[in-house]
């Protein structure tokens, strides 16, 4: 019998060695490796592989057509992919635990049925009673859709040559395992293999294919790097748990636009898709409120509205406090830093909070004045103009930069009914004079001419 040989993986990036060590030297985490029993190699290592040899093909003998798309009635999703589903994709959908993946992929898979395609549902942690009290809660029954309650790969794919069904979903690929590996579910290992293997599967049978990937506490999908670089396309769930929202980003795709959102409404039916989010994040808004500040932000292609709130009291202890919710806390520190600088405000004797309502996450720049507006506007004590957006990214010397699409964002505010808009001045020649004469456009230099402004004008 020949001796089994054991390899140390490293639980973030996937990185193999001989040895174990403290520190990937790949991906510079501490504590991440674990003892697994190396794969033999053998002629064919992938059961979903194709037998036959693919040939390689001239460039220009390669006949170009139009992506087909398979539409899943759910309006906002179809966006998401870049028009629908493109037969053969594998996509891998990740969230926190009860944020909605499932309930998602039920309701889609509802819809792929009423078409007449044959979806296949995997439910390897539940059993297939639990899945259908939570798909007759929601309202779905079609003869289409088929439940399997089952973890191994190979049974899996038995049943898949079996059916060969149109749509597959694995809920979830960290509890799917193939039995010649002696390494547990859910290890590196496993993942990377089972994964590959649903890709082989995807792309021999022209299956369009789901992943469901539970996320770590970092918010990344648990597994190696490579499971990501292995789909075509990867959504991640956003948003609280608490909060009747949920944000479903698109952080890689393959076969259309990249960091684009769609925002669900959770509810006792499932998710409904919210066609008009700046709406939604402004509904429950109130106008004469300290600290308050409206921001036009860009997510993938949408423009959207959201409220930055601050709140600055004095400080009991030597270190001040800075939190934040839905910005970037680096960020913040360097706007504080702006301030105290560039406008003299001492803010070392004050304690910072800074929130963006309704749970989205904020990473763009342009999102710098309104950090600094509504921080100002709480340290100042002075309610701001409730018809007024800001916008626009700063530099340590307290310049005042130019942001991308001012004009998408100027016209979603017009359509929400603002009236003023302090945003950068090199910004002004990307708008034509149809939006100038429905919004009054205040052009600023410097942060301190910003802030004066709007001080102003509150």
């Amino acid at each position: 019998m020949k001796k089994q040989k054991s390899v140390w993986y490293c639980g973030e990036c996937g990185h193999k060695q001989w040895k174990w060590a403290g520190s990937c030297p790949q991906c510079n985490q501490w504590n991440t490796f674990h003892e697994e029993v190396e794969l033999p190699a053998s002629a064919r290592k992938f059961e979903s592989q194709l037998v036959e040899p693919v040939r390689p093909v001239r460039l220009k003998e390669i006949a170009l057509k139009e992506t087909p798309r398979i539409q899943t009635k759910i309006g906002e999703f179809d966006r998401l992919l870049g028009g629908g589903i493109v037969p053969g994709s594998l996509t891998l959908v990740g969230g926190e635990p009860g944020i909605g993946k499932s309930t998602l992929l039920l309701q889609l898979s509802q819809s792929l049925a009423d078409q007449g395609l044959c979806v296949l549902y995997v439910c390897g942690e539940e059993s297939v009673e639990q899945t259908s009290l939570r798909a007759k809660r929601l309202g779905i029954e079609s003869d289409n859709l088929l439940l399997l309650s089952e973890t191994n790969y190979t049974y899996i794919r038995a049943q898949v040559d079996q059916i060969n069904p149109d749509v597959l979903i694995v809920d979830s690929i960290q509890i799917v395992y193939k039995s010649e590996l002696q390494s547990a579910p859910g290890s590196v290992t496993q993942v990377r293999e089972t994964t590959s293997e649903f890709m082989h599967l995807a792309k021999g049978k022209n299956i369009s294919t789901f992943l469901v990937g539970h996320v770590t506490k970092s918010g990344e999908i648990a597994g190696p790097k490579v499971l990501e670089h292995l789909v075509d396309t990867v959504l991640y769930f956003e948003g609280d748990k608490q909060h009747q929202y949920r944000m479903v980003r698109v952080v890689k795709n393959r076969f259309g636009p990249t960091d684009e959102i769609a925002v669900f409404q959770m509810q006792t039916t499932g998710l409904i898709e919210v066609k008009n989010p700046s709406l939604i994040f402004l509904e429950e808004r109130k106008k004469e409120v300290i600290g308050s500040v409206i921001l036009p932000t860009i997510e993938g292609s949408r423009p959207i509205l959201v409220e930055v709130q601050a709140l600055v009291t004095e400080t009991a202890y030597s270190a001040p406090s800075r939190r934040g919710t839905g910005v970037d806390l680096n960020r913040m520190a360097l706007l504080l830093a702006v301030l105290e600088k560039r406008i003299g405000v001492p803010m070392h004797r004050f304690d910072v909070y800074v929130s963006i309502a309704g749970g989205l996450r904020i990473l763009e720049p342009a999102s710098d004045l309104a950090v600094i507006a509504s921080i100002a506007s709480s340290l100042k004590n002075r309610v701001l103009d409730p018809s007024t957006i800001v916008v626009g990214e700063v530099g340590l010397s307290g310049e005042v930069r130019s942001v991308p699409r001012i004009e998408a964002r100027i016209k979603e505010a017009i359509h929400m009914g603002f009236r003023r808009c302090i945003l950068p001045k090199y910004s002004l020649s990307g708008i034509s004079p149809e939006f100038r004469e429905k919004m009054t456009l205040i052009p600023v230099e410097f942060v301190d001419e910003a802030v004066r402004n709007l001080m102003a004008n509150g």
